[in-house]
């Protein structure tokens, strides 16, 4: 499928994959709204998105605050016009004893990996019904499906954003909209590196392999259907 000219909204842009996407999708000349917290990192992937000929925008912005899915849907149709990808990137991890886990640990959690991409989608189905490639790639994590010791309030998170998914995209086949979850376990991510110390950085999944993933899923139109890609580091357990 040809992406250029395409519109692409994602959340949590300013690092790790998030930054990645942008870039990847940007070389494939798609119009890019960006958005995290840190405005000089988004600037910088600005100039990064600029330099491979594409357009983008960026808008700083706290994802878990209320306003803020309808700011950045309107501030993308504002912008380009349209909207044809959504990649709901942003999260927040805690790593902590459930003993140790506080009520604001919960509750920043929930409102980041969860709450925060359901209305970011809610609020974008009525612009993205209109496109010819639909699609919302939801960013998840096998801490989710798996659950990992100490990361009791992450999984419960990532596991509420799975079912989440499932149900949009029960919902919105009909209008022609395709949604895809990705979840990733050790990937060479800020949040991952200071959480999972124990890891052998060498052995950590890039985050342009999840661009390739993504890229992948945009391009491939026809009538195979891809859910939920599962992505370990290659010396993890298999099919654990």
């Amino acid at each position: 499928m040809e992406l250029s000219g395409k519109v692409a909204l994602i959340t949590g842009a300013s690092g790790g994959i998030g930054e990645s996407i942008a870039v990847r999708l940007a070389s494939l000349g798609m119009k890019l709204l960006i958005t995290g917290r840190n405005r000089e990192k988004l600037e910088q992937l600005k100039e990064k998105i600029e330099k491979h000929g594409s357009e983008a925008h960026l808008i700083t912005a706290d994802i878990s605050a209320p306003d803020t899915p309808g700011r950045l849907i309107e501030g993308t149709i504002r912008k380009f016009g349209g909207l044809d990808l959504l990649v709901n990137n942003a999260g927040l991890a805690v790593s902590r004893p459930i003993e140790e886990t506080d009520w604001d640990d919960w509750e920043q959690l929930m409102a980041v990996n969860a709450r925060a991409p359901f209305f970011i989608c809610q609020k974008s189905i009525s612009y993205l019904r209109l496109s010819s490639c639909a699609t919302i790639i939801n960013i998840s994590s096998v801490v989710g499906r798996l659950g990992y010791t100490h990361q009791a309030a992450y999984a419960a998170s990532k596991h509420a954003l799975m079912g989440f998914s499932k149900v949009l995209a029960r919902e919105v086949q009909p209008l022609g909209i395709r949604v895809h979850t990705i979840a990733p376990g050790g990937v060479a991510t800020e949040m991952v590196k200071s959480m999972r110390a124990d890891l052998d950085q060498s052995e950590l999944i890039q985050p342009e392999e999840i661009a390739d993933i993504v890229e992948f899923l945009l391009k491939h139109r026809g009538n195979a259907m891809i859910d939920n890609i599962d992505v370990r580091r290659f010396n993890g357990n298999p099919f654990a």
